[in-house]
């Protein structure tokens, strides 16, 4: 039989397994109210440009009141308008597509680089596994957001800098929890017999433990996204983060804070915006963890 023959198998069985999963959130109501909201958010940041009802970054002279004041919603600005009379709506959706690239670039960067360690410092343990769990304990001992604001300070904030600043402080609890899974798999019966077969390092790790440890990683990819998306924000907030005028949720706020009183409507969209996306990925992730462990089952 070929590779090709083997293969097909194993392809079409995980396919059909994902269809089950996607099937099983569908099923749930909020899993699939918190689908649906991503969707929403996937389909804004990618067509940002068609959508958009106004140029984000245009100061329109009909954007302002005769009194150089913000504009409710309403009228040519359905969201209304900000200090510098942009239109709100547009630089939301826009902001949208700056969120969810740190969001997903960040996330991605933290699971590659905790589940590494911890599958690294698991599988092989000893002096190994001492040195990156010793460092991972260090990295967590400081305040994820004190150090988030340091490194961002020290390096010039760009998409890229302030993705790899939120990766830095959260890889840990990824590679903490991969850590704990795989030290308990690599002293299972099917491993030792591998070894004593004679297999080597990677054919062990790609085929026997990677599989049983990515449902946990799934898992902790889809709830970690709310955390980038929510720190993102914070440090764009905190001025740090993305830099204007290339808006995000976060430096809307900011930006807008003054006319908390006078304009509530310039903090309270992006903030919903922000707190939406989150709870909608937590959603979906509660759900997938459900599914995927079976002693959960039957726990909603």
């Amino acid at each position: 039989m070929s590779a090709t023959d083997t293969g097909t198998p194993q392809s079409t069985s995980r396919t059909i397994r994902a269809g089950r999963v996607f099937v099983e959130l569908m099923k749930r109501p909020r899993s699939a109210f918190g689908m649906a909201v991503i969707l929403v958010m996937v389909f804004a940041a990618i067509f940002a440009p068609w959508i958009m009802p106004h140029d984000p970054f245009e100061q329109s002279f009909d954007g302002l009141s005769l009194v150089g004041a913000p504009l409710p919603p309403g009228g040519d600005f359905p969201l209304g308008t900000d200090l510098l009379g942009r239109d709100l709506a547009s630089r939301l959706i826009l902001g949208t597509r700056t969120s969810l690239i740190i969001g997903v670039l960040a996330n991605g960067i933290a699971i590659l680089l905790g589940a590494g360690v911890g599958i690294t410092a698991g599988y092989f343990g000893g002096w190994i596994g001492a040195i990156l769990m010793r460092f991972t304990d260090l990295m967590m001992a400081f305040p994820a957001l004190l150090l988030a604001i340091v490194l961002a300070a020290i390096f010039q904030p760009s998409l890229l800098i302030v993705a790899l600043v939120i990766a830095m402080v959260n890889w840990v609890q990824m590679a903490r929890v991969i850590y704990t899974e795989t030290r308990s798999l690599a002293e299972r019966d099917f491993i030792q017999v591998q070894r004593a077969l004679g297999a080597g390092h990677l054919r062990i790790l790609g085929s026997h433990l990677l599989p049983h440890l990515l449902s946990s990683i799934l898992v902790f990819g889809t709830l970690g996204i709310s955390t980038t998306v929510l720190l993102e924000a914070t440090l764009s907030f905190l001025g740090v983060g993305v830099q204007p005028p290339m808006p995000s949720w976060g430096n809307i706020i900011f930006e807008n804070q003054t006319y908390f009183t006078t304009a509530p409507w310039l903090v309270f969209f992006p903030g919903a915006a922000i707190v939406l996306l989150a709870l909608a990925f937590n959603l979906v992730g509660d759900a997938l963890r459900d599914i995927l462990d079976p002693t959960l089952k039957g726990r909603h």
